[in-house]
């Protein structure tokens, strides 16, 4: 039974979360909903049975005990009355169909609701990621680059913003759409990227993150087809459609140029270069749909060596021309390694590392060390390999690192 709450856990908590957070208007408090209903659902259902719709016994459990303890907690408040009259009335008036124009999504809801305007960026990324994603404090700290503690501030002052300032949990009105679009869309990157390549743990990706990122990602296009949504959406299928070719069965990572890329789901190729022609035919191309173009030229190739790679050191300058980063510089030097050689691209990542950006970023370690391998610097390559391995916090990368560290010593 320990097994089915889990995996309806790992399935359904966010959707259960997203609709108890509307019910309540109250992070704090839906949360605390959300862990009472899996506790009575490890009591109670081994003796009644697992219920025939999971979710909506999850949601109407959190509910009453919601209820219960803001009774036990405000036994003498005037507004509970309010409150209870008001809970029951969206319980039992809940939308199960979505009307025209809108999206019945409790998830988008909360996207929006997450990333509104009186939040700052880092905030609303910060709590969606948290709340919609179900990243922990620690993984989001790793993708902001900044300590545990001051991650779990930002997303607390977030939640106390939108309860203080009563901001509304809904899809915004369609004039005030575009507007919300850019914090939406660096949300669901950064959930994709952590799904992509996990942060911690055993395994190299995270397939349920890269899922509801991509998940929100068409629902966000139907909602409003903007290219970059589209083109973020793009992006997302193309990286995803290699999930299976990136680690062998024992989970160890396979880098790109040793992938077995007839395991690439060809469906999801399709799909995401069909959208990239679409969001380039727009003619108002932003990062995302360059992303997207990248990972087309790479989905086209039949191998690393038949890449177009300049076509993607093209993509590259273009890339840095509206969105100046080193870790698109790093990507942009891996590229003109493969199209003109190691030398020219340890050139530039050496560049890049003494200015300090990435001095803590172990994949710009970790490509440097490649390409000294390849030029047949052994010595050099091991040392940047050396601090690769210091510097990561996934197992798989950690161990793809010491078996290239071996192949070396022998």
């Amino acid at each position: 039974m320990r097994e089915i709450v889990d995996r309806i856990y790992r399935d359904d908590s966010r959707r259960v979360l997203a609709t108890l957070i509307r019910l309540f208007g109250d992070f704090d408090i839906a949360e605390e909903a959300l862990h009472d209903a899996f506790v009575a659902a490890l009591e109670r259902w081994p003796i009644e049975g697992v219920p025939v719709n999971p979710r909506t016994w999850l949601v109407s459990a959190g509910r009453f005990k919601a209820i219960d303890q803001l009774r036990r907690r405000a036994a003498f408040d005037e507004r509970l009355p309010e409150i209870e009259r008001q809970l029951t009335e969206l319980t039992e008036n809940e939308p199960v169909i979505a009307e025209s124009g809108d999206i019945a999504d409790d998830r988008l809801r909360l996207v929006f609701t997450c990333c509104h305007p009186a939040l700052s960026t880092d905030a609303q990324v910060a709590l969606t990621l948290h709340t919609i994603g179900g990243l922990t404090t620690e993984e989001i700290a790793h993708a902001f680059l900044v300590g545990a503690p001051t991650l779990a501030q930002r997303i607390v002052r977030a939640k106390n913003k939108i309860r203080d300032a009563k901001i509304p949990y809904e899809i915004p009105d369609a004039n005030d759409l575009p507007e919300r679009l850019d914090a939406v869309l660096a949300t669901l990157y950064l959930i994709f990227n952590e799904g992509y390549s996990a942060t911690f743990g055993a395994t190299v990706t995270r397939a349920d993150l890269c899922g509801e990122a991509i998940r929100l990602g068409h629902l966000l296009v139907e909602l409003l087809p903007e290219p970059e949504a589209i083109g973020l959406l793009a992006m997302m299928l193309l990286h995803d459609s290699r999930r299976a070719a990136r680690t062998n069965p024992l989970g160890e990572l396979i880098v790109l140029d040793e992938q077995d890329r007839s395991l690439w789901n060809r469906e999801q190729i399709r799909e995401g270069q069909q959208l990239t022609e679409r969001a380039l035919r727009s003619r108002r191309v932003g990062p995302y749909a360059i992303q997207a173009a990248i990972a087309a030229v790479h989905s086209e190739a039949k191998s690393a060596s038949e890449t177009d790679w300049a076509q993607i050191v093209v993509l590259y300058d273009l890339l840095l021309n509206m969105n100046p980063s080193p870790v698109v510089e790093l990507n942009r030097a891996a590229a003109v390694a493969m199209k003109d050689g190691p030398a020219h691209g340890l050139d530039l990542i050496n560049a890049l590392l003494a200015r300090g950006e990435l001095a803590n970023y172990h994949l710009a370690h970790s490509a440097r060390a490649d390409l000294l391998r390849r030029l047949n610097r052994t010595a050099e390559s091991l040392t940047a390999y050396a601090t690769a391995l210091e510097l990561t916090t996934q197992e798989p990368e950690r161990r793809f690192i010491e078996r290239r560290m071996a192949s070396l010593k022998h």
